[in-house]
């Protein structure tokens, strides 16, 4: 018995060195990242497929808290970099693009046909004509509506085309006329104001002038600001009235319950809107519509991101991991769980009217694809923005005074 104990020990240790030589044999790539629980399982899975198909390379991840990585990168960047540290598109990643922190990975876009597989994100992804990381994940914006609120107001209940402006503002009459709120929204959090704004200064300007409005190289006091609250100003007078003193999910209980027509609203709020009692046979969905002729549609869908870090140690790797996750069976696995949106153009989507109206949107905007206001502006510049839009939803005799406010802080955040 002694005997074949010793034996059990001695195969047990010869086992546990021949492991330990194949785990040193591996290629060690270090990613950081800030998972929720659900998309972390299928993050895991994702790694799991890449090193079955890659056993040489060892992926560690190491997860952190969203709150805690937002301030953890800015750390680890500059003291241990890893190989792979998630962030945000758009003007969010630009800072650590124009600090050098992030590594110009443009030759992976190449290399893997990424400009038409993953085009609805390109311009997201560069900066200087350059790709600075992929994309795996993004959600829509557009609006939200209750059918019922549509027929009870004697409004024509839109189709999969959505309405045009003039009509969309129309309508918003004869919902009034019937004691329904047009539009809901509730800006006590002050974000969701800025869906509205992003989405009427998109329709009115565009793209472009969305982006260099928010990295401040456009005053604020332009004629062209102007004329997107222009057209704000059709619709104000018709949004729930206090607005102000209340959340986005009280808002998301007066389209439920019938009192709100519209909500501009990201596609996270269908569970809450399904929560309080709407299906699928009276919940729609829109696109925001055109405003001014012929402006490329652009739309507005958060993506989240995979950059390689300057620092990072295992280059090579990384990029492979990178080309794999940005794969559509790797966008697949990740965007099930997520309840969300895969990039790559050739991924199925779930088997849901809102993601699959999401999705062809989303594939098709020749536009491009905008961050959220608070994503792609500076956080000062967030938050003195959003405070302003919040109150032309209240006041806007206000209009002139507010823009000066932000131009003045325009002056002082850009410098």
């Amino acid at each position: 018995m002694v005997h074949y104990a010793r034996g059990a020990l001695a195969l047990t240790a010869a086992l546990l060195m021949t492991t330990a030589a194949v785990a040193q044999d591996k290629r060690v790539v270090k990613y950081n990242a800030d998972y929720d629980p659900a998309p972390l399982a299928a993050m895991e899975q994702v790694i799991a497929d890449f090193e079955a198909a890659n056993p040489d390379i060892d992926i560690q991840l190491n997860n952190f808290d969203h709150e805690g990585y937002k301030t953890a990168i800015r750390n680890f960047l500059t003291a241990d970099a890893p190989d792979l540290a998630n962030w945000y598109a758009g003007n969010r990643m630009a800072p650590f693009v124009t600090s050098g922190q992030f590594m110009d990975v443009s030759d992976v876009w190449e290399a893997n046909g990424l400009k038409d597989s993953l085009g609805s994100a390109l311009a997201s992804m560069t900066i200087d004509g350059k790709q600075w990381g992929v994309p795996y994940t993004y959600y829509q914006w557009g609006i939200y509506f209750n059918r019922d609120a549509y027929k009870a107001a004697g409004v024509d209940v839109p189709g999969p085309e959505g309405v045009s402006w003039d009509q969309f503002v129309s309508n918003c009459e004869k919902f009034a006329a019937a004691g329904i709120d047009c539009i809901t929204t509730g800006t006590k959090a002050l974000w969701p104001g800025a869906g509205i704004f992003d989405y009427l200064n998109l329709r009115t300007n565009g793209y472009e002038f969305h982006m260099d409005l928010t990295a401040g190289k456009v005053a604020w006091t332009d004629d062209k600001v102007r004329a997107t609250f222009a057209e704000w100003a059709k619709i104000q007078p018709y949004v729930t009235k206090n607005h102000a003193a209340i959340d986005w999910q009280d808002a998301a209980a007066l389209l439920v319950q019938g009192k709100a027509a519209n909500y501009v609203m990201g596609n996270f709020a269908v569970a809450v809107f399904k929560e309080g009692g709407m299906t699928n046979d009276n919940l729609g969905f829109m696109g925001f519509p055109e405003i001014t002729p012929g402006i490329a549609r652009a739309e507005e869908a958060p993506t989240d991101t995979v950059h390689i870090p300057s620092g990072a140690k295992n280059v090579d790797d990384a990029k492979k991991f990178l080309a794999y996750l940005a794969s559509a069976d790797a966008q697949n696995k990740i965007n099930a769980a997520m309840g969300q949106l895969p990039i790559n153009k050739a991924s199925t989507v779930a088997d849901d009217p809102f993601l699959q109206a999401g999705f062809q949107m989303l594939s098709t905007a020749d536009g491009g694809i905008a961050q959220f206001f608070d994503r792609d502006a500076p956080a000062e510049m967030a938050k003195a923005g959003m405070e302003g839009f919040q109150e032309f939803m209240v006041k806007p005799e206000n209009l002139d005074a507010i823009l000066e406010r932000l131009e003045k802080i325009r002056q002082k955040v850009y410098q």
